[in-house]
């Protein structure tokens, strides 16, 4: 049977005094998409913060190809080929395009073709031609595209995306579904957090919703569609 990529078992994450996490299994084997659905401040950024190390938990393990990651650094986490692309972006405003694109850059190592600044690129045109320019001279689109096109350059065997679309232009967000679906498509494993269920549902064989810290429902798109009084009541819409 296979193993997931990436999973949680029984994970409870703290802030403080407040229990966000609670009890959490969660998981994605390789090649999957799963969308990571519920209403704001319900955990999904939380977990997705648990995975990446950026918080601890408390009790319970992390484990990202079959090895127990829970509390390891960020960057040990990001090295052993996990990447996270945080609603901020997170790129670096005094370095231009091409240093946010190269400064983690490593090379796969598995049979995917490798992701390289020339194939960053041809995906993102408008990254190539403003490869010279700061960070902090893009637009939120651009960037984005290049927080994507940064995760990319690293060959990760999974991607975590957290409010993939949030604020962008609809032209934007057109392109930024698209390239999901064109990464997916690549075989890498990916988690997606974003308000826009018709498209989630489109891009994601999988889907799980978070109520209060906890995994209310774990599915499919067919099932999800049929269930409406869950979505009314967990999604809003």
């Amino acid at each position: 049977m296979t193993a997931p990529v990436l999973a949680a078992e029984k994970i409870n994450t703290y802030y403080g005094h407040s229990h966000i996490l609670r009890g959490v299994d969660f998981r994605v084997m390789p090649r999957e998409t799963v969308s990571l659905l519920g209403r704001n401040g319900m955990g999904k950024t939380t977990l997705l913060r648990s995975l990446v190390g950026l918080v601890k938990p408390r009790t319970g393990h992390v484990i990202f190809n079959g090895a127990d990651i829970t509390g390891n650094r960020p960057s040990f986490i990001a090295r052993a080929g996990l990447a996270f692309i945080p609603e901020d972006r997170g790129i670096f405003p005094n370095l231009t395009v091409i240093e946010n694109l190269t400064f983690a850059a490593r090379p796969g190592r598995g049979t995917r073709p490798d992701w390289t600044l020339e194939r960053i690129y041809s995906l993102f045109p408008r990254l190539a031609e403003r490869r010279t320019h700061w960070g902090n001279e893009l637009s939120g689109g651009e960037q984005k595209m290049l927080s994507i096109g940064r995760a990319l350059m690293t060959n990760p065997d999974i991607i975590l995306f957290d409010e993939a679309t949030e604020g962008l232009a609809p032209k934007v967000r057109d392109e930024i579904w698209a390239t999901l679906r064109q990464v997916a498509a690549t075989g890498i494993a990916a988690v997606v957090v974003d308000k826009n269920l018709d498209d989630l549902l489109a891009l994601a064989e999988r889907h799980v919703v978070m109520a209060k810290g906890e995994i209310v429902f774990d599915g499919t798109t067919q099932v999800l569609k049929a269930d409406e009084a869950l979505i009314h009541r967990h999604l809003g819409v």
